[in-house]
C-alpha cells in the first residue's frame, strides 16, 4: 500500500515581530545582512529559502521575532526584493500587511559606483542620493554624476 499523504514542513508562528514574505528566491541572505542578523538580541530568526509560491514561482520567507522594521530598512529591502510583503505581528496576529514599495528617491542606503562621484569624496562627505528609474528589477541613477546602477551592483553592496 502506497501512502499518498504529503509531508509538509510547518514553521512556528511568531508572537511578536516581522514576517517578510515573497522575497525573491535566494535573496534572503542579503536581507539578513541589511538587517544585521543574526543578532543575539533577537530571540529567533526563521528562514525558508526557495520555497514554491503561487504568486512568484519560488520565494524566500523571513520571520524575525521581537523586531519591527523601520522605513530605512524597508527601503533597503525594496532594493533587493521589490516584490516582498511586510507583515507586522503582535500577539500572534498580523496587525499590518503591506507590499513593499520602492520610493522614487533613495538616500544614504547605497553608494555610487563611480569612484569620482562627489558623493564618494571622503574630504567633503555628502549624502548619496539616487533617483529610481526602474522598480523591478530595481535600477537607480545617481543624482550627482548620473551613473546608472543596476541590481547586480546594488546586491554587491549588501554582500
Amino acid at each position: 500500500m502506497i501512502n499518498s499523504e504529503k509531508s509538509e514542513l510547518k514553521i512556528k508562528a511568531i508572537e511578536n515581530g516581522t514576517v517578510i514574505d515573497h522575497i525573491t528566491a535566494n535573496e534572503s541572505l542579503h536581507i539578513l545582512k541589511i538587517l544585521d542578523l543574526p543578532n543575539p538580541k533577537i530571540n529567533n530568526v526563521t528562514i525558508a529559502m526557495n520555497v514554491s509560491s503561487n504568486v512568484i514561482g519560488r520565494k524566500d520567507i523571513l520571520k524575525i521575532e521581537n523586531r519591527e522594521l523601520d522605513a530605512e530598512e524597508i527601503n533597503q529591502i525594496a532594493l533587493i526584493a521589490p516584490q516582498s510583503t511586510i507583515n507586522i505581528i503582535r500577539d500572534y496576529k498580523p496587525i499590518m500587511k503591506r507590499k513593499i514599495i520602492l520610493p522614487d528617491e533613495i538616500t544614504s542606503i547605497i553608494n555610487c559606483t563611480n569612484l569620482k562621484c562627489i558623493s564618494n569624496n571622503v574630504d567633503e562627505p555628502i549624502e548619496s542620493r539616487f533617483h529610481v528609474i526602474q522598480k523591478d528589477p530595481p535600477a537607480v541613477r545617481c543624482h550627482y554624476c548620473e551613473k546608472l546602477i543596476k541590481i547586480e551592483d546594488i546586491e554587491k553592496q549588501f554582500e
